[in-house]
């Protein structure tokens, strides 16, 4: 399986500058990587989360990006994928979705596909986000950070997900701004705890402050590169 999917334990936690850095890491050492939108609410024409990722890449848009294929749904609306496809009288195309991350993912070693939001995040009336990434049975990257109340809402996630049969390629601690040092150390332990509760991989790589000049985080763990 080469398609990581990447998700935050809610909006704004830092998940796009994490799947950029990902990408940038996984790219700078060779590997042919792509990133995807799995959903793009708030855009019109392209995802500017994907030019972003291209940026801190250092690369240009990929032939995928002109072809759509790597943000198969976008939407104007900035809201949750199934209120935003309904406020434009339209649906989310599922299958166009999964046709255009595996064609996406036949030609290259890795693909980091981004969810829009937390796991929670409804994509249709019927489908939250982690169904859609259990039944392809991605394996999950998750994102958050030391900020308060994210201790909890990770330890749901990582419930949510393991619940559904989902496998955890590791965590992505994300710094934040003003978090309390004491806190963000317990919080560091205690996710760890819960990944070895939940029989899932003790794996968190914490991302510092991200500006130019990009620091060089080690994503290897959870890349299988240890």
């Amino acid at each position: 399986m080469n398609v990581y999917f990447v998700s935050g334990i809610d909006t704004d936690i830092g998940k796009t500058v994490a799947v950029g850095m990902m990408a940038r890491y996984l790219h700078r050492r060779g590997r042919r990587v792509i990133t995807v939108k799995l959903i793009q609410t708030g855009n019109v024409g392209f995802s500017e989360d994907l030019d972003r990722h291209r940026a801190m890449m250092g690369v240009g848009r990929f032939p995928e990006d002109e072809a759509g294929l790597t943000a198969p749904a976008i939407f104007s609306f900035p809201a949750s994928p199934h209120f935003a496809a309904a406020r434009e009288h339209r649906t989310v195309d599922l299958d166009a979705i999964r046709a255009a991350v595996e064609k996406v993912s036949a030609n290259y070693d890795v693909v980091l596909l981004e969810g829009a939001g937390g796991l929670a995040v409804p994509l249709t009336e019927d489908l939250l986000t982690v169904d859609f990434a259990a039944e392809r049975r991605y394996p999950l990257i998750l994102v958050t950070s030391g900020r308060l109340g994210s201790l909890n809402h990770t330890i749901m996630s990582i419930e949510m997900a393991v619940r559904r049969g989902m496998k955890l390629a590791g965590v992505v601690y994300n710094w934040s701004a003003g978090a309390d040092p004491e806190i963000s150390a317990d919080s560091r332990r205690m996710i760890l705890k819960y990944l070895n509760k939940y029989q899932q991989p003790e794996i968190l790589v914490e991302l510092g402050k991200v500006a130019e000049p990009y620091p060089d985080t080690d994503f290897g763990p959870i890349f299988g590169e240890r």
